[in-house]
């Protein structure tokens, strides 16, 4: 019956190709445009969740305050200090913690021969290579020997490179921090840079190093990443532990200052997700337009062959039969140009290419930029809002066709 079904529908069509050409073509337009829509929503998605992967997705970075809640007998507006000591707590007391690094930092008097800079000096340990995704370009990062042994080594980031050694091989040459020679050991890849953000000019050092150009007794912050994706819980439980060894209250938000990166991409998923809604809404929309053109050949088709109609239910046609033979026709279209409407989408997004996006506002943002994804999510989405569609295009036309009274359709001109 299937078979006969599609047979009857594709001989309809060949009556008339050319209105049937035009109206594949609606329906191919508004199912490239869902799935284009789509595949913009996934791709913004995707860009969002790589400029926070550049930086480290699951971070937690925490920077002492002043209390502003009473806690015991103490009162409020306490200075907190971070001590090293801190570290082995927070190790102990958050076994969700993957790696964990101080943070001690200062704007130094950077130079390399006759050149010199003011930059960022950041004394850390060996974890923040994982933390914060610091991946060498050239050389290494420093090991867990340079960090024992107070090693004078540093790893500079790609314009710090630039400026202190032009088009010069930085590694095994030598800088000097505040008077104080650091070796360079590693320079780092570039990473997405806002504007006058100094993030590729920062220069590393061991922490245990770090004391050389500065009084590192209080860390300026600490910074942490953790498995499983609870961060709530991640946060709560790092507040509860340095709030009791510090005595401030673990609800005190300016006691410490914390950032949570996973936080943060959480509430841009959910801007994501609601601007994918959107967008489908919009190409349903787009498609509906299409499904009206072909409610409206579908109609004029049933006028043109009323007195077929009457024929078939006097040779004993039942009306389930004539609603079967019309809907079998518009769902037939629907799918034709759905076919051609995927393929219209997959030239589009190979055409296009990238978008720009974050690379407008960020140098090195590449992977922050729009590519069009169609992923099998999308095109089955696509599918069954065009089955949809296609069945409420076809459904008014079938009825009507299937109601039609067999003595009045014979009489029909």
């Amino acid at each position: 019956m299937f078979r006969d079904l599609l047979y009857e529908a594709y001989g309809a069509m060949q009556h008339d190709r050319r209105r049937a050409a035009l109206t594949m073509l609606g329906m191919a337009w508004g199912i490239a445009t869902v799935i284009l829509l789509l595949a913009y929503g996934a791709g913004f998605g995707v860009a969002i969740t790589n400029i926070f992967e550049s930086f480290g997705s699951k971070v937690i970075g925490v920077f002492p305050g002043r209390t502003s809640l009473q806690a015991g007998g103490a009162k409020a507006g306490v200075e907190v200090r971070f001590q090293y000591e801190d570290l082995d707590r927070l190790v102990n007391s958050v076994p969700m913690i993957r790696h964990i690094s101080p943070d001690a930092g200062k704007t130094a008097n950077v130079s390399s021969d006759n050149r010199s800079y003011q930059f960022f000096v950041n004394g850390v340990n060996t974890g923040m290579q994982d933390i914060r995704k610091l991946r060498p370009d050239a050389g290494r990062f420093f090991n867990d020997e340079d960090y024992l042994q107070r090693a004078r080594v540093a790893v500079i980031g790609s314009e710090a490179k630039t400026k202190l050694f032009s088009g010069r091989y930085a590694l095994g040459e030598y800088i000097r921090v505040d008077g104080v020679s650091f070796q360079v050991i590693g320079v780092l890849e570039p990473k997405m840079q806002e504007g006058d953000d100094n993030i590729n000019r920062i220069i590393y050092v061991p922490f245990t190093t770090m004391g050389d150009i500065k009084n590192t007794q209080y860390l300026d912050g600490i910074w942490i990443d953790y498995e499983g994706l609870d961060y709530e819980k991640a946060e709560r439980m790092v507040r509860g532990t340095l709030g009791q060894a510090h005595g401030f209250r673990a609800d005190d938000r300016r006691a410490v200052f914390v950032f949570n990166s996973l936080e943060r991409l959480s509430q841009f998923r959910i801007i994501t997700m609601g601007l994918k809604i959107l967008l489908a809404f919009i190409g349903t929309l787009t498609l509906g337009i299409g499904g009206v053109g072909l409610m409206n050949i579908m109609l004029v088709s049933v006028q043109q062959r009323t007195r077929e109609i009457g024929t078939l239910k006097a040779l004993g046609a039942k009306r389930r039969s004539i609603l079967l033979q019309f809907l079998a026709e518009a769902l037939t279209i629907s799918f034709a140009g759905g076919l051609c409407g995927i393929v219209l989408a997959y030239a589009v997004s190979l055409g296009v290419g990238k978008l720009t996006l974050y690379s407008a506002l960020a140098k090195n943002a590449d992977a922050g930029d729009i590519r069009l994804i169609i992923d099998p999510m999308n095109l089955l989405v696509a599918t069954l809002i065009l089955i949809l569609v296609g069945i409420v295009s076809g459904m008014l036309p079938a009825v009507k066709a299937a109601r039609l009274s067999p003595i009045e359709a014979l009489r029909y001109e």
